[in-house]
Formats: C-alpha cells, sequence, structure tokens
C-alpha cells in the first residue's frame, strides 16, 4: 500500500533574507484584537529580523511511468477526492488502493502520451525562480521560494520541513489555483493547518508570521494575461478559416470555451465559492475580448468529473458536440482553472477533448496554452506576493472559515466499481468521454 513518504529532500532555490526597516512594512493584522486571528500576537513589522519564504501550493503529478500508481493513490486517499460513507470511512486507504490498481494502466496510458510523466513540478520550479527574481528586481525583497504537492513529491510536509530549517519567520502561502475550491485550495490549507496547529513550538504567532492568499481570480494582472493569450489564439485564425466559420445557420465566426476544472454539484450547495468565482472571472476575461458584435462569442463548460456523482455542468464532452450541431468551425479551448500545462490541458483537451470536437464538425481547433512563465502573470504573482506582505494578513484558520473548508458534505459513493470505470479526470482520459466518441 502507498503512503505519502516524506524522505526524499527537494533542492530549493536560495535567496537572501529580507532586511527593510520598520516604515516599509508598517502593517498590522485586520483585527488586532480579535481572538479569532491566529496571528493576532504578531505583524510583520514585529519581526527584528524578516526571512521571507514564498510557499506555492499545487497539485503535483507523477514525474515517470513508475510514479502513477502511488500518485493514484495519495489521490484517492483524500477524501475531499472521494468521499466514502461514514461506516465505510475507516477503509478510505484500502480503497484508494483498490483504486489506484485497477486504474493505474489506464492512466500510465494517459501519461505515456504525453511524455510519460507530468510536467506540473517543472514548470512550478520555473513559475517560483521567475517569481522570486520579479520580487527583488521590482520591490528589493528577497524571498526564497518553496513548492508544496498536494499528492506527489515534493509534498507539503517536505516544504515546511525545509522551511523550518532555513529558519522562516514570514511566510507567504499562496495556492496556484486562480479560483478557491475545497478539492483544490482548500484540501492543501487544510494539511498546513493541521502541521500548523501539531507543531506549534515551530510555527505558532510568536515564531512564524504567515498570511494566505487564499484565491486571486479577480487580479487585473491575471485577468489581463489570460485575455492575451486568449487574444492571440483569436488573431490566429485566417481570413479563409473566419469565412467558414460564418454563415446563416451560425453568424458569429470565432467562438470561445473556457474548459474549468469540475466539482461535485455538493460542493456549491453547501458553500463551496468555485463556481461563482469562476464564473465572475470568466465574465472579467470576457470584458477584456472582442464582443459578439465584434465576431466572438463565449462559452463555459466543465470537465474531469469523477464517479457516478452528479458534478457541475455543463459538461465539455456535451457542449463540444452541441458547438458543432450549431455550426461552430471556429474554436479557442481555455483550460481556465490551471495556471500551468499538465494531464489535464495535454491528454484531457489536447487529445480527447480535440478528437471530440473535430469529429463534431469543429475544423478550426485552438487551445490557449496554460500560464505557464507568462511574463503578465509572473509579475502578478510578484505583485500578488508584495501585497500580501503589505496588507492585513489572513491566517489559515481565517481562510478556511472564510472559504466554508470542513462544513462541505460531498455525496458519498459507496461503489468501488463504479468509481474506476468511470473514469477520473486528470489521471487519465475518461471512459464515458471515449465512448461518446466511438458513437459518433
Amino acid at each position: 500500500m502507498y503512503q505519502q513518504q516524506t524522505h526524499t529532500t527537494t533542492k530549493l532555490n536560495a535567496a537572501t533574507a529580507l532586511s527593510l526597516d520598520d516604515s516599509a512594512w508598517s502593517t498590522s493584522l485586520t483585527g488586532n484584537n480579535s481572538d479569532n486571528n491566529s496571528n493576532n500576537d504578531m505583524s510583520l513589522s514585529d519581526i527584528e529580523d524578516p526571512k521571507v519564504g514564498v510557499l506555492l501550493l499545487n497539485l503535483g503529478g507523477p514525474e515517470v511511468s513508475e510514479d502513477v500508481e502511488g500518485f493514484l493513490y495519495n489521490l484517492f486517499a483524500d477524501p475531499d477526492i472521494i468521499r466514502l460513507p461514514a461506516p465505510l470511512a475507516p477503509l478510505q486507504s484500502l480503497v484508494a488502493a483498490i483504486i489506484s490498481k485497477r486504474r493505474a494502466p489506464k492512466s500510465r496510458e494517459a501519461y505515456n502520451s504525453i511524455g510519460g510523466g507530468s510536467p506540473i513540478l517543472e514548470y512550478t520550479n520555473a513559475q517560483a525562480e521567475l517569481m522570486v527574481k520579479s520580487l527583488k528586481e521590482r520591490y528589493n525583497i528577497d524571498a526564497k521560494p518553496y513548492i508544496g504537492m498536494r499528492y506527489w513529491y515534493p509534498f507539503t510536509e517536505e516544504a515546511l520541513e525545509q522551511i523550518r530549517a532555513d529558519g522562516i519567520n514570514a511566510l507567504v502561502i499562496l495556492p496556484l489555483y486562480p479560483q478557491f475550491s475545497i478539492s483544490t485550495s482548500g484540501s492543501s490549507l487544510r494539511v498546513l493547518q493541521e502541521e500548523f496547529a501539531k507543531k506549534t513550538e515551530w510555527y505558532g504567532p510568536q515564531k512564524m508570521f504567515h498570511t494566505v492568499i487564499p484565491s486571486w481570480y479577480d487580479r487585473p494582472g491575471y485577468v489581463k494575461s489570460v485575455a492575451n493569450l486568449i487574444q492571440k489564439e483569436l488573431d490566429s485564425f485566417t481570413p479563409e478559416e473566419i469565412k467558414e466559420g460564418s454563415s446563416d445557420k451560425q453568424p458569429i465566426p470565432k467562438h470561445v470555451l473556457f474548459s474549468a476544472h469540475g466539482v461535485p454539484a455538493s460542493y456549491i450547495e453547501a458553500g463551496d465559492p468555485y463556481k461563482a468565482q469562476i464564473e465572475d472571472c470568466v465574465e472579467r476575461i470576457k470584458a477584456l475580448l472582442p464582443t459578439e458584435d465584434e465576431g466572438v462569442k463565449v462559452h463555459l463548460s466543465f470537465q474531469s468529473r469523477v464517479g457516478p456523482v452528479e458534478w457541475l455542468r455543463p459538461y465539455t464532452d456535451d457542449v463540444l458536440p452541441s458547438l458543432g450541431e450549431q455550426g461552430v468551425k471556429n474554436l479557442v479551448v481555455v483550460p481556465i482553472s490551471f495556471v500551468s500545462e499538465h494531464i489535464e490541458t495535454l491528454e484531457e483537451i489536447d487529445i480527447e477533448y480535440r478528437e471530440l470536437a473535430e469529429e463534431s464538425g469543429v475544423t478550426n481547433w485552438r487551445r490557449a496554452p496554460a500560464l505557464n512563465t507568462d511574463e503578465t502573470f509572473i509579475t502578478d504573482m510578484a505583485d500578488m506576493v508584495a501585497d500580501a506582505l503589505n496588507e492585513p494578513s489572513q491566517s489559515l484558520t481565517e481562510a478556511c472559515v472564510a472559504n466554508n473548508v470542513g462544513n462541505l458534505e460531498l455525496e458519498s459513493v459507496s461503489n468501488v466499481q463504479e468509481i474506476t470505470s468511470a473514469g477520473v479526470g486528470g489521471v487519465g482520459y475518461d471512459d464515458t468521454l471515449r465512448a461518446k466518441r466511438k458513437k459518433r
């Protein structure tokens, strides 16, 4: 049976310690007199010798084929991904082992189709290096980056060990998910919260100042960076393609489909802010794109559903055939939930969804790249960290409470065979999607 192991040490990029006078960081915490703020005894200006760290949180992914089953085990062992009925909850590890073993061959096939492993760590490392470089150049802040992956190396626990060893006493926690969901940012923050609670002698308010950036989908820099990437793809359509995409049946020649990662509908009903943030985010980006009168129409769908429970609709694999039936020929697909390329962009979108779209009549396919190391995005990452250090802090507890972490009830799934046969977005192609393609 697989377990999260922490014996592997990941080399992280070094930076010198921050040394600024108090006037530069004369911030106090929101509600400094409130007993609810776990940082209320400390602000950044109280630290005589600030040593700043930035902890980037992400999903993680297998780097080679041999890692796939272990990665899947860690994924399915998380109750935020697969919630079992209360009587079966003690069997979560056993169920995770069964699912991961059955699912591994198909997942390996998916990863082999994109080169054998996930590039997510490579991109996250590059983002971290460029972000701290921008912090130094633009704000004269020396910060050291750390990467904490949820389901594969380097695990969040490893990053915390390195943070403690380096003597970091001012930590900015930045989930690399623009929109907050319990299944992504919430799951990662819950791990951190548990570690901080268990080891207050290391991470308590008198030992380390910390602040969380729980979501950032509405930042102008992020919105602009995504819009710029989409516009580049829209501009790539040739006059011939634009003519092909214009007809009495479909008078709008260019279409943009934002494909967001799905979550169970039960999360939204229980208070997960993800759907509202996705919709707000899409509207903000849409405002920077050409209008329908100018020849561009925007759509939103959700991908990567897991198991037989109801997930956010409309599903991407339903929308693509519908667009084909409407006469759409020119389409730009945007992976709006992701800031770096990984299995869900390179395999699920680029291979599975592209084939479905083309079989449905979408002849001119484009896909906006993930943000990766886009200059505008990297600059905004640095701005986020600088803002977080200057503005009132938000503790882990506050971020979790504000976003209903711990209060959500995912619909339970009791049939392991149903889970494995349904396919799992992000870890290999969806059997339901493949069946749809075979019928066409």
